[in-house]
């Protein structure tokens, strides 16, 4: 069964599809687009990538965060000159969520942007990073600092692609549909995966369509990540991004918690939810609080002090301006793990 959920942004506005074979279809994409080429970057095998139906260069690519960066764009880049790839010809991707934000970034640089379709093959990227048109990479200062908005053609979530992966890239990918739990999805815990990943993409279309350029609502979907993402650095991605976020939830939690917007019952919630998905719930026993609020510093949503997405009376809302000490606080309240037995917790 395969499941369709637009993403509404006029001109701009495309399809996810959700189901079992899906990846099939990106062959009648590149036709509706009228493409005469296409560039396959792909961190699968070969015989993960389907026909694309036109002249084809596969390129390889390497999931992970170290490839993820500026060098590797400007490869792709010259890849497509070499290839004589046009405005009117394609893209697509086929990996995880570093792939699909590396070559989406490529995708909307070259020749000031040509078409791009998004393989996510992860849980990761199919839950989050595949859509909604965030292309990004980082810089050794921080994650995701340079970037552009730029909407896929079409994202295809091939279910079948998650039998091969190993039980903590599913994890992975269960921190971002954990957090969507108090951000408006409702409680997932107990549904089929395929119908988790269908009601994170649909929350996440109906954020997107409202606000496209993170300019407001749109911030709701980093719930759990301004932490998180200090995490992932402070522990040279030794947390994967979906368990960093994880711990960044439950600190949400917390921090909501000392700044009386919720009460204990909810911030108890935070660790039941994290906890019902087999994430981790501790920092790190060895990072530094100095370390992690001088990173949270310098996440993009931190326009005036800190700010974080928080829970509330009225639901989640990011809060700018958060005190250091209230910060200070909350991490003191999370409790301590060494970093080898947070990470055999997911791979056990």
């Amino acid at each position: 069964m395969t499941t369709t959920i637009p993403v509404r942004l006029g001109e701009r506005s495309y399809d996810v599809l959700v189901g079992p074979g899906v990846r099939t279809a990106v062959a009648d994409v590149i036709r509706r687009l009228g493409a005469k080429r296409a560039v396959v970057v792909s961190a699968r095998p070969k015989e993960w990538v389907p026909d694309t139906g036109v002249e084809t260069l596969q390129l390889p690519a390497r999931d992970g965060e170290p490839d993820k960066r500026l060098s590797t764009v400007e490869a792709l880049c010259g890849e497509f000159v070499r290839f004589g790839l046009t405005r009117s010809d394609v893209v697509v991707s086929c990996g995880g969520g570093t792939t699909t934000d590396t070559v989406g970034l490529a995708a909307a640089l070259y020749h000031r942007g040509v078409a791009v379709i998004h393989l996510p093959t992860s849980l990761l990227a199919q839950v989050d990073a595949s859509v909604g048109g965030k292309t990004a990479v980082n810089l050794p200062e921080g994650k995701n600092l340079v970037g552009a908005f730029w909407q896929p053609s079409a994202v295809l979530c091939d279910t079948d692609y998650l039998s091969t992966l190993p039980r903590r890239e599913i994890l992975n990918g269960l921190g971002e549909i954990a957090r969507c739990h108090f951000i408006g999805a409702g409680d997932l815990r107990g549904l089929p995966l395929e119908e988790q990943i269908a009601a994170s993409v649909t929350l996440k279309a109906g954020v997107v369509a409202e606000d496209e350029r993170d300019s407001g609502k749109r911030h709701l979907l980093n719930y759990g990540h301004t932490l998180g993402h200090a995490l992932e650095l402070a522990t040279g991605f030794g947390l994967r991004h979906g368990e960093a976020v994880a711990i960044g939830t439950v600190f949400a939690g917390r921090l909501a918690g000392v700044l009386g917007r919720i009460d204990q019952s909810r911030v108890d919630e935070h660790l039941a939810v994290v906890g019902h998905y087999g994430l981790p719930t501790a920092l790190p026993e060895d990072v530094d609080p100095d370390g992690l609020v001088r990173q949270m510093h310098r996440d993009k949503k931190a326009l005036s002090g800190l700010g974080f997405v928080l829970d509330g009376p009225a639901g989640a809302e990011l809060v700018t301006d958060v005190p250091e000490d209230a910060v200070f606080r909350a991490l003191a309240q999370m409790p301590r793990a060494p970093l080898d037995k947070l990470i055999g917790a997911v791979t056990a």
